[in-house]
């Protein structure tokens, strides 16, 4: 895993390229759509997009943002991490996640959370197993 690297995105142009990535993981989006709330999510909720790069292409996106609840105090929430179909299983998202550790212990953040979808074995599997998280709850949505 040579020429591996993290990148902040923060440009239009930046945002898009990491789209088809993220398309894997949030299917429901369609370009626009992507686009609106990735601009809106940084401009008004202190969202970050991070690009895991080998050899200068994309192979993996991680969103996340600081937040404050007083469930966790002063926490970081990952909103977003998916890894290439063709890259899944090569130490990739556990780089994406020591990003974020690593950028939340330089901020002064203690605790880091995410929700992950239930059918999602393989994921909680790397969420336990390799990255240690616990499960400590579940998440519950009302659409109306």
């Amino acid at each position: 895993m040579n020429s591996i690297s993290v990148k902040e995105l923060n440009t239009t142009t930046e945002i898009m390229e990491a789209y088809p990535i993220m398309k894997q993981l949030r299917t429901h989006l369609d370009e626009q759509t992507y686009k609106s709330l990735v601009i809106d999510a940084m401009k008004y909720d202190h969202y970050k997009l991070m690009a895991l790069l080998e050899l200068g292409k994309i192979v993996g996106v991680i969103g996340f943002k600081p937040m404050i609840t007083l469930y966790y105090g002063k926490f970081v929430w990952i909103c977003d991490l998916v890894v290439d179909d063709d890259k899944r299983s090569m130490g990739y998202g556990e780089k994406l996640l020591t990003y974020v550790h690593q950028w939340a212990k330089e901020n002064k953040y203690k605790t880091i959370a995410l929700s992950s979808g239930i059918q999602r074995d393989v994921a909680h599997r790397f969420y336990e197993n390799i990255m240690n998280y616990e499960k400590v709850s579940y998440v519950f949505k009302s659409s109306f």
